[in-house]
């Protein structure tokens, strides 16, 4: 494969999994392109530049300014990035989620060249503390480890999406959360874009993105969202999410079997396959 491999994340109301998300991906990628994401009287850039220049194959290639928490803006980001190389591969991942691939990556790709897939789609697994607790990360300890828990109650609790474009050309348009690709001006979602030619066939090759976005700030984050009532925010899923985790007292019972839960640490979740499924029905 002459080509790069490149990833590309935008980061900005908190740093505190970055660096284990750029450790994550270090050696499975050639090039991390990282786009800072401000806001008036509000910036991580520092923290940012600090733990990006850690890791020899990742720099800063915009530092963009825009209202607080407009998701739609950070897709047009993810756009913008990948067009620079259109004809490359890009893995998108935000700085909170971890892929877990079913082979090598460049197997994938490789697999994906040979047969002309440009996307291969993913869903979320949702990380959690023991107990179903909402820890605080660490920097010294494997983020899987902290986190040990994964399953699927995000979905169940506020009607999020959980469907994620997670690797694809760089031409290739993905829509707001990075929940689908568009081709040809039409959403690959549920029928049309189960069996589309330039989605790797799903019951070949899909992504786990294992989520850490619930860790001890998560409470205030999604409050503070919430908070904005702005469509572009997502708002009300938002605060549908709020209150359904302030009713448990922000801990997740893990013996729910709607969740899913399974003790699984640095392994690959052994669900996977059922609740993909379920997923890319959504």
């Amino acid at each position: 494969m002459n080509k790069k491999v490149r990833l590309v994340t935008v980061t900005g109301s908190r740093t505190n999994t970055l660096w284990h998300m750029l450790n994550h991906y270090q050696r499975l990628v050639d090039e991390i392109y990282v786009v800072v994401y401000e806001w008036d009287n509000f910036s991580t850039y520092d923290s940012v530049k600090e733990i990006v220049s850690k890791f020899p194959n990742a720099k800063i290639v915009l530092r963009e300014v825009k209202e607080k928490y407009n998701w739609e803006y950070v897709t047009q980001l993810y756009n913008e990035v990948k067009r620079i190389y259109p004809d490359d591969w890009w893995i998108v991942s935000d700085d909170d989620e971890f892929h877990i691939y079913s082979k090598p990556l460049k197997e994938i790709i490789y697999d994906c060249d040979k047969n002309g897939w440009d996307i291969v789609r993913g869903g979320f697994i949702d990380r959690i503390g023991l107990n179903g607790e909402f820890n605080e990360i660490n920097d010294t300890q494997n983020i899987f480890e902290q986190f040990p828990y994964a399953g699927f109650f995000r979905y169940p609790m506020s009607g999020a999406c959980p469907n994620k474009i997670c690797i694809t050309k760089g031409y290739v348009e993905i829509t707001a959360g990075q929940h689908y690709a568009k081709i040809d001006g039409q959403t690959t979602w549920r029928w049309q874009g189960w069996n589309h030619p330039l989605i790797a066939p799903v019951e070949k090759y899909s992504v786990q993105v294992h989520h850490f976005k619930w860790d001890s700030t998560c409470g205030e984050r999604i409050r503070a969202v919430a908070n904005i009532n702005q469509e572009y925010a997502y708002s009300e899923e938002y605060r549908k999410m709020y209150r359904e985790l302030a009713k448990s007292k922000f801990k997740i019972d893990i013996n729910n079997s709607e969740f899913m839960f399974e003790k699984c640490g640095t392994s690959s979740y052994s669900l996977w396959s059922k609740l993909f499924k379920k997923i890319i029905s959504i």
